[in-house]
């Protein structure tokens, strides 16, 4: 039996044993226990496993954080420059299309769309470009592959990369990208983009029905694609390679910047298609092959996944050019250096926002998004309504950056209603009335805790096409006043409602109410504060608004059938080219009858002919012409009530650098420097152990314990 007198004496150890501790060891709560605190790391999160790394398949943003770093198409952005411009890559330069007629002319650069029967991308890679270490490079004495005739038993005690002990690379060329355009017509891989890319890539869609048969007839055989001749993607050289479009498309060279057209070498599939290495997650969906300035050094989804800098990297350097407000913010002081900055990065698993706001906190990650549950803590309000850090977020010199997402939120009419449809003068002011009626800078306020700006048209900021300020506002919705752009008064909605042939909210025939019924998927409490403030912005007019909420396969099948009046909808741009948000409006898109994405039916002659037009145009003078006309025909019309484009915070410490949000780069992680010796300071000074409780506390015990310890001993003394 332990003596009170050892207890006390132990309860004395503890107090004096942490404070001995404490200033002998590092931080207790550190999540890296084994990490250098001063290495060129980036440390984030993931908070769901990513599904597929395989360029051929993966399409979801928390997959392209990985891709992005690890895969190089021939193409990418420019890092700094708005609005969003490409640059070359792998590629030696940005391919120029050839035009072609139907009997295999040339044609100028100036020919009509409709005598285009081709267009050819002839895209040169620069040499010397190798790809990251892999054991499906890997060869012995001989010259033979060392790992390409493996069986499931020699596979059996492998569960990682790093279990192969010999690794090799070799040199990127062409073949590797005319490859990867081939696997996006396996049938076994089902590429989200087929469907879409077989429509321009000659002979893709040809080569995915013959890929089809011979999977149904050797379901267990491998398919080497090498033994598919593909008319739409030929070898030039070791080096070049040409891509065949129907027709003219041009915003196909968007797509040569994301990972879709990344090259993938034969010998990685091949390496990955043996017995049992799919058992054990070995496979380009797990573990990818690239020439990217970082490789896939860990995946772990149960715990964290890490990239580490390739050594066979061909280098980069920083940026050189930028406007003057990134040279401001310190973006160019590292123009001209070699790329990447860091030499690893780190992500670990979590779920809950809460944990990673407080490890963001302590300076264990180095960057951090900005939930509802934080967004009073770390963002306050100026008077005059511009989102600032709060005290507590300056003090730990912990940054603000904003950026307008290359997206649109919209409330549209279905043109092809009886009551808010049509392009009749009448219906056009009652489209108008509404849409100034609807007040979404207070929505913005409201709602959005001001993460986002008012919509002036289709076309977000960062895209060619877009006006800023002044000279950019919807003159129908809003007004220029003092320089600055203000939302036209209610008085001119309830003038444009009487003209439109609803004084004070009735029919000037009937004298019924005007009744407006607008279709949702929205649910819960949140939504129903939004659905309430809908309503009050037409009782501003005197029109009612009846909510129809439905589930989402309901209200999918009254928008392909026509019958929703109004809708609230979005879109995310795919690439940076105002065609990709105008389509959204093009009629032969009509949701009703062709299935497009033109869900408010909306049908214009002038404006079909305007985008005709305007989406096989460069960018330049002239095509913004053509898209400031447009601009006017759809304000004017008003299908839709342009909502806002939403706005996206996030926060950063301080010994982070280069960083300037890119909507369209998937590939920024390589500009990113961490200054890790005043990361290293500031994690010291955050999470140093407080004991002065625990310390209270044993002393708190010893008063309490002495005194009976002392009343025993005196009993102990009477007895004997």
């Amino acid at each position: 039996m332990v003596r009170i007198g050892a207890i006390l004496l132990r309860i004395g150890l503890l107090g004096g044993g942490l404070t001995l501790l404490a200033s002998c060891s590092g931080n207790w709560n550190d999540p890296y226990p084994d990490g250098d605190a001063r290495a060129d790391v980036v440390y984030s999160a993931f908070s769901e496993r990513p599904k597929h790394l395989d360029p051929a398949r993966s399409y979801s943003s928390n997959e392209v954080e990985f891709t992005g770093q690890i895969y190089e198409p021939p193409l990418q952005y420019h890092f700094l420059k708005r609005p969003y411009t490409l640059i070359p890559l792998t590629a030696e330069t940005l391919p120029k299309p050839r035009f072609f007629d139907a009997a295999g002319r040339p044609l100028p650069d100036d020919a009509p769309s409709a005598a285009i029967a081709e267009s050819v991308y002839e895209i040169r890679i620069r040499p010397g470009i190798r790809y990251q270490p892999h054991p499906a490079f890997a060869r012995d004495e001989a010259g033979r592959y060392r790992y390409h005739a493996l069986d499931a038993a020699a596979v059996a005690d492998k569960t990682r990369i790093t279990d192969f002990s010999q690794t090799g690379t070799r040199e990127l060329v062409a073949a590797d990208y005319v490859y990867q355009i081939k696997r996006l017509a396996n049938p076994r891989l089902s590429s989200p983009i087929f469907g879409l890319m077989s429509e321009h890539i000659v002979g893709l869609k040809a080569l995915g029905e013959t890929l089809e048969k011979v999977a149904k007839a050797r379901p267990d055989a491998v398919l080497d694609l090498n033994d598919f001749p593909l008319a739409g993607a030929e070898v030039v050289d070791r080096y070049t390679y040409r891509i065949h479009i129907k027709g003219k498309y041009p915003q196909f060279i968007y797509w040569l910047a994301m990972p879709f057209f990344a090259p993938v070498p034969w010998e990685a599939e091949a390496f990955y298609a043996q017995p049992g290495m799919a058992d054990k997650n070995l496979t380009l969906d797990w573990q990818p092959v690239g020439t990217g300035p970082y490789y896939m050094a860990e995946n772990d989804p149960n715990r964290r996944m890490v990239l580490k800098k390739n050594p066979y990297y061909h280098g980069e350097t920083y940026p050189v050019e930028g406007d003057a407000e990134d040279r401001q913010a310190g973006l160019l002081a590292d123009a001209g250096k070699p790329l990447p900055f860091v030499d690893e990065a780190v992500f670990s698993l979590e779920k809950e926002t809460i944990p990673y706001w407080s490890k963001f906190l302590q300076g264990y990650y180095d960057s951090s998004g900005i939930s509802s549950d934080s967004f009073d803590q770390a963002i306050q309000f100026s008077a005059a309504g511009s989102p600032q850090l709060t005290d507590s977020m300056r003090v730990k010199d912990i940054h603000l950056v904003t950026t307008v997402a290359a997206s649109i939120w919209y409330v549209g009419f279905n043109m092809l209603d009886p009551v808010v449809g049509g392009l009749g003068e009448d219906r056009r002011t009652l489209r108008q009335a509404i849409s100034i009626a609807f007040d979404y800078d207070e929505f913005i306020s409201i709602f959005l805790n001001g993460r986002g700006i008012p919509a002036q048209g289709p076309i977000p900021p960062g895209l060619f096409g877009y006006v800023d300020g002044v000279a950019g506002l919807n003159p129908y919705v809003y007004a220029a006043r003092g320089g600055k752009v203000v939302r036209r008064p209610i008085e001119v909605a309830k003038r444009l409602l009487a003209e439109a042939g609803y004084p004070n909210g009735r029919s000037d025939k009937t004298g019924a109410p005007l009744v407006l019924y607008f279709d949702t998927m929205a649910s819960g409490p949140d939504a129903k504060s939004r659905l309430d403030w809908m309503k009050k912005q037409l009782d501003k007019l005197n029109v009612q608004l009846v909510v129809r909420g439905t589930d989402y396969n309901r209200f999918q099948d009254k928008m392909r059938k026509g019958n929703a009046q109004l809708f609230e909808w979005g879109w995310n741009a795919d690439y940076p080219d105002p065609e990709n948000f105008f389509f959204l409006l093009y009629g032969p898109n009509k949701k009703v009858a062709t299935g497009g994405e033109n869900a408010a039916n909306y049908d214009n002659p002038e404006f079909n002919r305007l985008f005709e037009r305007m989406k096989d145009m460069d960018n330049g003078p002239e095509r913004q012409q053509v898209i400031d006309a447009m601009l006017g025909i759809v304000r004017r019309d008003a299908p839709w009530i342009f909502a806002y484009y939403p706005k996206s915070f996030g926060l950063t410490h301080g010994w982070v650098h280069n960083v300037k949000p890119n909507l369209m780069a998937n590939n920024t992680l390589k500009y990113r420097r961490i200054d890790p010796a005043l990361r290293a300071a500031k994690r010291a000074e955050w999470n140093h152990p407080v004991l002065w409780p625990i310390v209270l506390l044993a002393g708190g015990l010893v008063a309490v314990i002495a005194p009976a310890v002392i009343a025993w001993r005196r009993h102990e003394r009477k007895v004997a």
